[in-house]
């Protein structure tokens, strides 16, 4: 989707202007955040203090899905829950001039949890809990479902679709890409029935920052319903004996708060394979955006396209592994 003028060219005196419009009394700082589907910046306030401003992509979600998504962040953070949920300012968090959709965020620190760290997971174990618990109880209505269609066939056609991928590995590309969808639908038909809830979506251990206190999970832009493993199976790093203990540690918290459907289990490579899948047609697809080029100069090259089809091949062995067993 073609990007308005304002938002490709958005500079540091838009940022600024924009979010003063707000209310906000900035001091000239700003850094960049790591963040390109958004452009999100820290900006420095004359008290002293920061916040982290959101600026959406146009076009990506309804001003229904982006409202959704704070709702049910609101909900967690009035159950105490401990996630980064937008600024009500003026009675609204979803910000907006002639120009912009803005959400304004407290700015929190921390680091990524040590996935090495067994009382670490347990801890994410049980923060994930909560949030499932609370994503049980209703769906979302205007936000997507995280299936096959969308984050793999969507991609692979988006891929090939384009002139990016280079010609002599379209071939091997298409069809590696045709089996692994077909496996990963043959994953999910062992799974059964599953059930899908409102989750975060995109809970990689970047998403989480780990304080003293311990941790908060920020970025909520990528929720959608899905089963609960998707907000798990990203935090089980290793062989399949580290993944395996580690699975153990994150649901032992988990389960304090939430029934975990084992079956579920069955879902974990085929979770991995459409988000290797989708990662690509991602990039493909927001390729024209300038700072997609900036960020990601490797992308498209000979190498890239080399190496991602290495990583799909290595990804079919793990497809014909039997599941993750839990010990619970």
């Amino acid at each position: 989707m073609t990007l308005s003028h304002a938002y490709a060219n958005l500079s540091p005196d838009d940022v600024l202007n924009t979010i003063e419009s707000f209310g906000f009394n900035c001091d000239g700082r700003m850094l960049a955040l790591n963040s390109y589907e958004n452009r999100v910046y820290r900006l420095g306030l004359d008290d002293g203090g920061s916040v982290v401003a959101k600026f959406y992509r146009p076009g990506r979600w309804s001003d229904a899905a982006i409202l959704e998504e704070h709702a049910f962040t609101a909900e967690l953070a009035a159950l105490e829950v401990p996630v980064v949920a937008p600024m009500e300012i003026d009675g609204r968090t979803l910000l907006s001039n002639s120009d912009f959709r803005v959400a304004v965020f407290a700015n929190r620190g921390g680091r990524a949890p040590d996935l090495e760290d067994y009382d670490q997971l347990e801890q994410m174990g049980r923060f994930m809990g909560r949030i499932h618990r609370a994503g049980q109880q209703r769906p979302f209505t205007d936000r997507p479902t995280l299936d096959i269609e969308s984050f793999g066939h969507d991609a692979r056609n988006a891929v090939l679709a384009s002139d990016l991928l280079p010609a002599e590995l379209r071939v091997v590309y298409e069809s590696l890409t045709e089996q692994l969808l077909h496996e990963a639908g043959q994953c999910y038909e062992r799974a059964g029935d599953v059930e899908l809830i409102r989750c975060h979506g995109d809970c990689h251990p970047s998403n989480v920052l780990w304080t003293a206190d311990g941790p908060h999970i920020v970025d909520f832009d990528d929720a959608r319903m899905a089963p609960a493993v998707q907000d798990l199976w990203m935090f089980l790093a290793g062989d399949r004996a580290d993944r395996t203990a580690a699975l153990d540690a994150v649901l032992a918290g988990y389960t304090e708060f939430c029934e975990f459907d084992a079956r579920q289990l069955h879902l974990i490579e085929a979770l991995r394979t459409l988000r290797l899948i989708h990662y690509y047609g991602w990039l493909t697809r927001r390729w024209e955006d300038p700072a997609f080029k900036l960020a990601f100069p490797w992308f498209n090259t000979q190498r890239s396209w080399e190496d991602h089809i290495l990583s799909l091949r290595e990804q079919a062995a793990l497809l014909h592994e039997p599941a993750l067993h839990w010990m619970g």
